[in-house]
C-alpha cells in the first residue's frame, strides 16, 4: 500500500468521479484508476461502484475513515518537520559543566533568547560524563563538557574543541601549601582532597593522575557545586584540584589561595633535568580540554546551529597562551 494510492482513493471519494479526481491531482485518469485498482487488489474487495458516478461500496465506506486518518497523520508529520527545519521548535535543551554555566554561558544564553524568543531554552548543569550520556540518550540537544574520548570518539557525534585550561590547586589562604609559588606534587599528595562526585570528568581526571604517579588519593569528601568546594576548602585543611575556569570567583577571595601544580616534577615520561624543562613540555597532561558536542542530525536545525555558533563566538578559545599552542598541536595530530 502506497500513500499515493490512498490519496487517489480519497480524491475519487470526494469528487465522485475518476476524471475529476485526475484533474484535481494533476495526473491522467488512467493513473488514478491504476492506483485505486492496486489498492483494491491489495485489500481484496472493490472500493467503488463504477457507474455514472463513482460511489463507495460497503468496503469503501469502512475503509474511508482509515485512509483519511493515515493521510492526515502524514500531512501533520510533514508540517511538523517543516516547522523544525524552519527553526520553530518548542525548546532547546543544553547540558553543561558547572564552570561553563557560571562563567562563559550567560551572554550566549541572553543573545540566543533575543534571536529565538519563541524557543524555550533549558540549561542543566551536569557532570561531563552524565551530560554526554543524556546527550546520547536524546534528552538534550547540546552538551558542553570536559572531553572524554571514550564517549566522544564515535561517528554520530560532532565534537568542537573550545579551549584548553590548566588544573590548579585551591586551598585556604592559611594552608601550608600556600607558601609555594608552584605546589610540588610530592607535597600535594600528602593532604586530604575534596573531589567531584562520580559522573564528573574532574573526578576521573584526578584519579588518573594519582594512578599515573602511583600516589594514594586521600579523597575524604565528594561535592558537586563550586560554592561547596570554596566553603569546605576555606576551613583550612582540605585542598581541591580544579580547572582554572572554576576558580574565577575564588581569585578575588582573600580567604582562599590558588596555586599551579609543579608540572615539571610530576611528568613521568620526561628525562630532562628540571631546569631544562619548558612549561609547554608538561602542560597538556596537566590540563583539560573543554568541548561542545551534538549529534550530526541536530546540527541541521537552525536554533541549534545558531546556539553552536554563539558558543564558539563568546567562549574564549583558550585560558592560557601556552595551552593554546599545545591545543593547536593536538588538533593537527592524529587522535
Amino acid at each position: 500500500m502506497r500513500l499515493e494510492q490512498l490519496q487517489s482513493f480519497l480524491c475519487v471519494a470526494e469528487t465522485g468521479s475518476f476524471q475529476q479526481a485526475a484533474h484535481k491531482c494533476g495526473v491522467t485518469q488512467s493513473t488514478i484508476s491504476r492506483q485505486v485498482q492496486g489498492l483494491e487488489a491489495e485489500l481484496g474487495l472493490p472500493l467503488f461502484h463504477r457507474t455514472a458516478q463513482a460511489k463507495l461500496t460497503v468496503g469503501g465506506e469502512r475503509f474511508w475513515p482509515y485512509a483519511r486518518k493515515i493521510c492526515q497523520t502524514w500531512d501533520s508529520a510533514k508540517e511538523e518537520l517543516a516547522s523544525l527545519l524552519a527553526g520553530k521548535q518548542p525548546e532547546l535543551c543544553v547540558a553543561a559543566i558547572h564552570s561553563i554555566c557560571a562563567s562563559y554561558l550567560p551572554p550566549v544564553l541572553q543573545k540566543f533568547c533575543y534571536a529565538y524568543p519563541e524557543v524555550q531554552l533549558r540549561v542543566t548543569s551536569l557532570g561531563s560524563d552524565r551530560a554526554l550520556k543524556v546527550l546520547r540518550d536524546g534528552l538534550v540537544d547540546v552538551a558542553i563538557v570536559m572531553n572524554n574520548r571514550s564517549f566522544t570518539a564515535t561517528g554520530e557525534l560532532i565534537v568542537q574543541s573550545l579551549y584548553w585550561e590548566p588544573i590548579e590547586v585551591l586551598m585556604a589562604a592559611t594552608h601550608p601549601l600556600a607558601s609555594y609559588t608552584q605546589v610540588p606534587w610530592s607535597e600535594l599528595v600528602l593532604y586530604p582532597q575534596v573531589v567531584f562526585k562520580d559522573g564528573y570528568g574532574m573526578q576521573r581526571w584526578v584519579l588518573e593522575k594519582f594512578n599515573q604517579t602511583q600516589a594514594q588519593l586521600k579523597a575524604v569528601l565528594e561535592l558537586n557545586t563550586l560554592d561547596g568546594f570554596r566553603g569546605v576548602v576555606r576551613q583550612g585543611e582540605l585542598v581541591a584540584l580544579l580547572p582554572r575556569s572554576a576558580l574565577i570567583e575564588s581569585q578575588t577571595d582573600s580567604t582562599l589561595a590558588i596555586r599551579p601544580i609543579g608540572v615539571a616534577e610530576v611528568n613521568p615520561t620526561n628525562t630532562k633535568k628540571p631546569n631544562d624543562l619548558s612549561p609547554s613540555a608538561c602542560d597538556r597532561a596537566w590540563s583539560r580540554e573543554v568541548v561542545m558536542v551534538a549529534t550530526s542530525d541536530r546540527m541541521q536545525i537552525p536554533p541549534i546551529e545558531y546556539f553552536w555558533k554563539l558558543v564558539q563566538e563568546f567562549i574564549p578559545p583558550t585560558c592560557d597562551p601556552v595551552l593554546e599552542k599545545v591545543g593547536k598541536i593536538t588538533a593537527e595530530s592524529p587522535s
